[in-house]
């Protein structure tokens, strides 16, 4: 039998189980010109949360009772369609459905030879893209700068904070977490990290990790993590601001400081971005991550 988790329940505050429910089908047939995909890899992503409100977005919201959907990793093991064989590995935004049939639009078949299957949801997926373009494209960094990255042992976070050693940049990390922040320094050498949750005053705290002041933030989280950085930034500072997790469950209108005067007075760029708004740097994005990787400078 086939497993499907579909989205029963729009979530008030933080999602809970009740909100989703598992649904027993049949496996499907492939008819002609269809492939049976099997999934392997499910991409569970912090974007989904707002996929979850009835509201417009960049993308539309989930319908009630029917399947969630994200980036997934699948083997062809029934195939009617000339251009995939049995045995294939595909990604692709797909259903959460342990099987599933598809025509084969919007699959990208993968090459398994070099490099694990799982990449391909993670460094050289949406998680790596996010992390490379946001930094190069935005936040354009510079050899001896500071950089500093919310969320920091995200999937995302991890990344931007690694590519900006490789760039040469000092780098900081926040986290919520003294487990978090010796995975940050021990394995992904960020230079210094800060536990958000133990931390009485933060603004200080970034102050002493960044003696030279905070010339990118990479902004996953929002909220007060993100004002306590920017009162730290210098002058021209640039700040790509990837999400804001901290108020994604928030059930009422959550205030804070005013910016505008500190981006004003430092000149200061804030720039959103969505990962698809760099699409057309996908190809050579893909590639150096991928060089870094065969060259071991971690990044999983």
């Amino acid at each position: 039998m086939n497993k499907v988790f579909l989205f029963y329940r729009r979530p008030v505050g933080k999602p809970a189980l009740g909100d989703f429910k598992l649904s027993i089908e049949e496996i499907p047939s492939p008819d002609d010109g269809e492939i049976l995909l099997k999934t392997l890899f499910v991409s569970v992503d912090p974007y989904l949360r707002g996929r979850m409100n009835d509201s417009e977005s960049y993308v539309p919201p989930f319908e009630l009772d029917k399947p969630m959907q994200s980036g997934i990793i699948s083997k062809v093991i029934d195939s009617n369609h000339s251009g995939f064989k049995i045995g294939d590995f595909v990604s692709g935004n797909l259903e959460w459905k342990e099987y599933q049939v598809s025509t084969g639009k919007g699959l990208q078949l993968i090459n398994t030879d070099e490099i694990y299957l799982s990449a391909y949801l993670g460094i050289l997926g949406m998680t790596g893209l996010s992390a490379y373009l946001g930094l190069t494209e935005i936040g354009v960094p510079k050899a001896g700068e500071t950089l500093v990255v919310s969320g920091a042992a995200g999937a995302v976070g991890s990344v931007a904070g690694q590519i900006g050693k490789i760039m040469g940049c000092r780098v900081v990390g926040i986290t919520g977490s003294d487990q978090k922040i010796d995975l940050l320094k021990s394995k992904f050498h960020f230079d210094e990290a800060i536990n958000y949750k133990t931390t009485v005053d933060l603004i200080r705290a970034i102050k002493t990790a960044c003696p030279n002041g905070v010339d990118i933030y990479f902004d996953n989280v929002g909220g007060k993590i993100s004002d306590a950085v920017l009162n730290n930034i210098n002058k021209h500072a640039r700040i790509p601001l990837c999400g804001a997790i901290s108020l994604y469950n928030a059930t009422s209108q959550v205030l804070g400081p005013y910016i505008q005067p500190i981006l004003v007075s430092k000149s200061a760029l804030i720039q959103g971005f969505i990962v698809s708004d760099f699409s057309e740097k996908f190809p050579e994005a893909k590639k150096q991550l991928f060089s870094w990787l065969k060259e071991s400078r971690h990044l999983p």
